[in-house]
């Protein structure tokens, strides 16, 4: 597959700025890879399409309020720092990308907070717009993380839903199920569970089995090569636990269905999967690309949001769906007027 395979003409009034009210209320649009259907629901209407011993696989990642907004010592210019990753939590280094990148260089200073009571030294620079900082700060650690939540934004994509961080998004940019601190982009399949949503699931009788993968500034970043073999995908962590493998393990003996909710939980999957077939604990880093073709070999259903053309997400779920399914799919969304992006619609493909 090339990546002009997947160039769908999208109007931009169609990609959603604004979360839906409720948020278990979005249409989901039901692909039946058997048949070749496409069903239009509501997404608590998921509930119909799985039974007992059936299983969803979550993402129990958290999005952490990843955007800051310092000055640069003694000019004063405004600088957007966006934190990334933790590489050393001693020495308080962080792997960042800031902007206007051209104006920071190793040994400047930045200040954070009103009363500047944030500073934070460059002290490499990574890539074009990457830096490394380390933060000085004489506090306890709990005591740094808790000035970083203070002074931090929600870090929603705001160069494509074209706004500011509102108050809603502090509460609907994460899922009911984050509890592990790590991501700058949330797992936008899972967003769509409401708590009583998922009390019925579990009431009928399906399991949820929790992994963990934070999420990356990568998901976002355009494939800007005809061959996709040659795209490289930004390295995330994860981990897959013992409990999460039990439940998955014997829900596939069983022969049940096995939902990806969302393709960071189902590259998770795949990177855990043994050659035997079966998960196996795991707790790393992955980089795994996958495009059409390839062959699944955990999840046999997927939930996933319609995703911006050409995106590896949008390559993910044709990989799942089928190449022309997935773009047959995508036009009658369209047709149809459903959202797209992070607080779009869902689509469940079974």
């Amino acid at each position: 597959m090339k990546l002009s395979d997947y160039k769908i003409n999208l109007p931009k009034d169609l990609i959603a700025k604004h979360p839906c009210e409720n948020q278990d209320e979005t249409k989901l649009m039901v692909l039946n890879r058997k048949k070749q259907t496409i069903e239009h629901t509501t997404f608590k209407d998921i509930l119909s399409f799985f039974d007992d011993g059936d299983v969803m696989v979550v993402n129990n990642t958290k999005v952490f309020p990843a955007r800051l907004y310092g000055t640069k010592e003694k000019t004063g210019a405004k600088i957007e720092v966006f934190l990334l990753r933790e590489l050393n939590r001693e020495s308080r280094l962080w792997d960042v990308m800031v902007d206007p990148a051209r104006k920071i260089r190793i040994g400047n200073k930045l200040y954070f907070g009103e009363d500047d009571n944030l500073v934070a030294e460059v002290i490499d620079n990574t890539t074009s717009r990457g830096r490394t900082l380390r933060f000085l700060f004489d506090g306890t650690y709990d005591e740094f993380k808790k000035t970083l939540s203070a002074l931090g934004e929600t870090p929603i994509p705001k160069h494509i839903l074209k706004r500011e961080v509102e108050e809603c998004d502090k509460e609907r940019y994460q899922t009911i199920f984050a509890k592990q601190e790590g991501a700058v982009v949330a797992p936008t399949a899972g967003m769509h569970f409401s708590k009583s949503l998922s009390k019925r699931l579990e009431i009928k009788g399906v399991k949820f089995a929790e992994i963990t993968l934070h999420a990356g500034l990568g998901n976002f970043r355009s494939v800007e090569v005809e061959d996709l073999s040659k795209h490289k995908m930004d390295s995330e962590q994860f981990s897959v636990g013992e409990e999460a493998v039990k439940i998955i393990n014997n829900a596939k003996d069983k022969q049940k269905k096995i939902c990806a909710v969302g393709t960071t939980s189902m590259r998770a999957l795949e990177t855990s999967v043994s050659i035997t077939g079966y998960l196996k604990p795991y707790s790393g880093w992955t980089n795994k690309f996958i495009y059409d073709p390839y062959n699944f070999s955990v999840a046999n259903s997927m939930v996933t949001n319609f995703h911006l053309p050409q995106s590896t997400l949008m390559m993910m779920a044709s990989a799942f769906a089928g190449h022309d399914f997935l773009i047959k799919a995508y036009k009658t969304a369209i047709k149809e007027k459903y959202k797209f992006f992070t607080y779009g619609d869902a689509m469940l493909i079974i």
